[in-house]
């Protein structure tokens, strides 16, 4: 099945907006067994999106847009490919009725200008937008009179904001796909998602002992992510679902210490969850990652149960303070060392009667390093009421990565304590 991807939008040519539905959708797409074969940006003009669309339509059984749906005078997506299909627009009371509730539900004034988004090319399917105004639209070209011999072909237009275009993708195309453009065979995937190990050493592990089962249809793919490994492993046809299943055995069996989820699972997720589980209590202290992993934990719903108090103790008179390091010790050691860590995380889990406390101390850089301690060493510490265990870490990047970095190996650790 050939699927093609247009992502329409100025910003995202000027670099001012990174195109985040690339990946998402391309992503999403291959977990189902619809695999994206070409994906283009394009500007908000209707040369450009015209054109794309003609192209797109004149090759593939799949094209979806994004982009170009709302209310503003660069949002022509709808308007130029309903001329480019000979269609008229007509108002769609249930898209209408959509866009007044969610003024409504705000208290708002409904801009006349945002009607707009309720005019639908005729013979198309309306998909609701359940997080905004603009809906989605969906279209049979049958035929198509831009492919060859005038195959059929299906359009899917979707907004732009990830928020609303993400669960109406999953909620209502997923749905649609499998009913209008079900596979010709089976197709199963599940992706494993380890951390603590790099991506060559990932394959390294797995590679051959994979071998038998590629030569089977196993398709084998990695994702590497900061501080993370994605392993993909998928098939088609009729032996899909055991083969995947016994490569997903073989990748557990070897990498069973570096696994901590799977599919979409987000590791402060999980050791939500397994706190949660333990009815156990974690306190942060962070310096150098400003409030990084606790903003990570926050993020999961149900969080409140296990996350006692963060503190970012940025400054020496902060450790000394909130969290009882004592000077003589950032004194003679350093803010950013081992016996700083230790006491930040001792001191933390002391103040809060925390089960755990995790604390990270380092240096991000550019400036600030020095040749005992360059830019990127950080010390990692984890409390609890059996030990204190300290780690130190290496992690020469920029500022943002490098607080990414950190905020993975300190849940990490947490997670191997709290898993045995």
């Amino acid at each position: 099945m050939n699927v093609e991807l247009i992502n329409t939008g100025s910003e995202l040519l000027l670099g001012r907006v990174l195109n985040t539905h690339q990946q998402w959708l391309c992503r999403r797409l291959a977990d189902l067994g619809y695999v994206v074969t070409r994906q283009v940006a394009v500007a908000d003009t209707g040369q450009d999106i015209e054109q794309a669309v003609r192209e797109a339509l004149g090759r593939a059984d799949l094209v979806i847009t994004t982009g170009g749906l709302g209310p503003t005078s660069d949002d022509i997506t709808r308007d130029l490919v309903a001329q480019l299909l000979g269609k008229k627009l007509h108002e769609d009371a249930a898209a209408l009725a959509n866009i007044e509730r969610f003024f409504t539900q705000r208290k708002r004034v409904m801009p006349v200008s945002v009607r707009v988004q309720a005019l639908v090319p005729e013979d198309s399917i309306v998909l609701q937008n359940r997080h905004g105004t603009a809906p989605g639209l969906a279209m049979e070209l049958k035929p198509n009179q831009f492919r060859a011999g005038g195959k059929s072909s299906w359009l899917v237009m979707l907004p732009g904001p990830p928020r609303e275009l993400r669960p109406m993708f999953n909620d209502q195309v997923v749905p649609l796909l499998k009913r209008e453009l079900p596979l010709e065979s089976e197709f199963v995937c599940r992706t494993l998602r380890t951390t603590g190990i790099g991506e060559s050493l990932v394959q390294e592990k797995i590679n051959a002992p994979l071998a038998a089962l590629v030569a089977k249809g196993l398709d084998v793919g990695y994702c590497a992510h900061v501080g993370q490994v994605d392993v993909r492993l998928a098939a088609h046809g009729e032996a899909a679902g055991a083969v995947v299943r016994d490569g997903e055995g073989i990748v557990r069996a070897l990498l069973a210490k570096e696994i901590f989820g799977e599919e979409d699972e987000l590791l402060e997720a999980v050791i939500v969850r397994r706190l949660t589980e333990r009815k156990q209590t974690l306190a942060l202290a962070e310096s150098c990652t400003g409030g990084a992993i606790a903003h990570r934990l926050t993020n999961v719903s149900g969080a409140s149960a296990v996350l006692l108090a963060s503190l970012v103790t940025y400054s020496n008179a902060a450790k000394e303070k909130f969290i009882g390091v004592r000077a003589e010790t950032l004194a003679q050691h350093g803010a950013v060392s081992e016996a700083t860590a230790r006491e930040m995380a001792e001191g933390s889990r002391r103040e809060t009667g925390a089960d755990f406390a995790l604390s990270v101390t380092g240096i991000a850089g550019p400036t600030g390093g020095s040749e005992a301690k360059p830019v990127g060493t950080v010390f990692i510490g984890l409390a609890s009421a059996k030990e204190t265990v300290l780690l130190k870490q290496f992690n020469p990047y920029d500022r943002e990565t490098f607080k990414q970095a950190t905020a993975n190996q300190a849940l990490e650790m947490l997670r191997r304590a709290i898993f045995g």
